[in-house]
């Protein structure tokens, strides 16, 4: 019997699409509060950034990471409060149905740029104390680690699953 026999189901036959709805809605609000904690709190240390002396005087590579970082960090600020706007606009419309799947898709595109934005941030920083070719292989591990945590595992553990959905 392996481990996935052994797990208890997690099938809620007793709930209703609107119950299911809520639950996910509810789910993915969790979600959204940890990511968007992170995420602005990045983002504003990025913004500090442009403003000390010794980064005015870095090369063109560095200043263009930080371009790249800041702007993957406000976009994924951006997705990741998306959810809540749109909330608001669609609020009492009885339109969750609508909500819910859209709210998935504007987190996951959330996640994308906040992986662009911590790979930039990780090499900001380590350009600073190792070569450049020992920073950019560092940060290619680091990438590979979030691809691996947060896609391939989750991606892997769907696929083998008896069910898939929730």
């Amino acid at each position: 019997m392996t481990e996935q026999d052994r797990a208890p189901s997690y099938s809620r036959a007793d709930e209703d699409k609107g119950e299911q709805l809520d639950r996910h809605w509810s789910e993915l609000l969790q979600e959204l509060r940890l990511a968007q904690t992170g995420t602005q709190i990045l983002f504003a240390f990025l913004l500090s950034i442009a403003f000390q002396d010794r980064f005015q005087e870095a090369d063109a590579f560095t200043h263009d990471v930080y371009a790249g970082t800041l702007v993957a960090a406000a976009l994924a600020v951006a997705l990741f409060l998306a959810p809540v706007s749109f909330h608001r606009i669609v609020f009492q419309q009885q339109l969750r149905d609508r909500l819910v799947p859209i709210a998935h898709h504007l987190a996951n595109g959330g996640l994308v740029f906040l992986i662009v934005a911590m790979c930039g941030g990780v090499l900001l920083a380590l350009d600073v104390v190792l070569s450049r070719t020992v920073a950019i292989v560092i940060v290619a591990i680091v990438l590979a680690w979030f691809l691996a945590f947060w896609y391939v595992l989750p991606t892997y553990v769907r696929r083998t699953s008896k069910n898939g959905k929730s």
